[in-house]
């Protein structure tokens, strides 16, 4: 074995380990003290294969989501339930976590580019540039190292490409979905936006309850489905189809909340949960 393994991006994975470690230490706070995080769906994650995962997620900041998602995935895998108790799960973090990133916020400063060795696959986005509207051709080696990445490993995307909710799914998740045939696992966020600044780097406000739900695999006929029905559950899957808009009566207000109160986000004896 080679004293410096590499990835297949060529980053050396000692260093992506300590780097994950370091940032891992950095960042728990902001997800146990600070702030706290409910998870759903630990289970899932460990009876997932070790590659050809796509996670796709509705995105809220620039760097705070996949923070998270790293703490949650290694915890699930080291066996906690829907917890990040315990930071020692990041002793021997999985390595072959990547995700989805434009590669302009990623060259933004020495900050995104320490970020960018823990796990980024850097790709150019076809539709803005430098904070305008353009129009250009997908780089096919963007879709070659998303595949890349996907042979190795696990993969986060946010299929809108943008913080802003309720925008349209990019179809070149769909396109990777019916290339590269991976498990499509979805994943729901919420609170992220209010708790730290657009980057999510500072925070913006304290003792916000952030929640994380990961979903059972999408069922996806990858030969037959075209890309708009796989765009559609896509929307759906992460919550961002139209439909969410919808205004609701109080009836249905009040049955939104005890369902969110079922699945212990907004319940009231969550607090003595965490305490035993």
């Amino acid at each position: 074995m080679p004293l410096f393994k590499r990835n297949p991006f060529g980053h050396i994975l000692f260093i992506k380990r300590l780097l994950i470690q370091i940032l891992g230490i950095i960042s728990h706070g902001r997800y146990r003290s600070f702030n706290e995080l409910q998870i759903e769906g630990s289970d899932i994650l460990r009876q997932l294969p070790d590659k050809n995962i796509l996670f796709i997620s509705n995105h809220q900041t620039y760097f705070a989501d996949v923070a998270a998602m790293i703490h949650v995935f290694n915890a699930a895998l080291k066996g906690r339930d829907d917890n990040i108790k315990n930071i020692g799960y990041l002793w021997k973090p999985k390595l072959n976590i990547y995700y989805v990133a434009a590669g302009e916020t990623m060259r933004s400063g020495f900050l995104p580019r320490v970020f960018a060795y823990v796990g980024s696959v850097s790709v150019e986005r076809t539709w803005r540039n430098a904070g305008k509207d353009v129009k250009r051709q997908v780089k096919m080696s963007d879709i070659s190292n998303i595949g890349k990445a996907l042979n190795d490993g696990w993969v986060i995307t946010f299929p809108q490409g943008t913080t802003t909710p309720f925008k349209p799914i990019r179809r070149g998740t769909a396109h990777i979905i019916k290339t590269f045939k991976p498990t499509v696992v979805p994943i729901v966020i919420d609170g992220f936006r209010r708790s730290f600044d657009k980057k999510g780097l500072m925070i913006k406000k304290r003792n916000v309850l952030q929640s994380m739900v990961i979903k059972e695999p999408l069922e996806i006929d990858y030969e037959n489905e075209d890309v708009a029905s796989i765009v559609e559950k896509i929307e759906y899957a992460i919550e961002q189809h139209p439909s969410f808009l919808k205004v609701l009566t109080p009836e249905q207000i009040k049955e939104e909340q005890e369902y969110r109160e079922k699945r212990r986000f907004w319940g009231p004896d969550s607090g003595k949960e965490e305490e035993e």
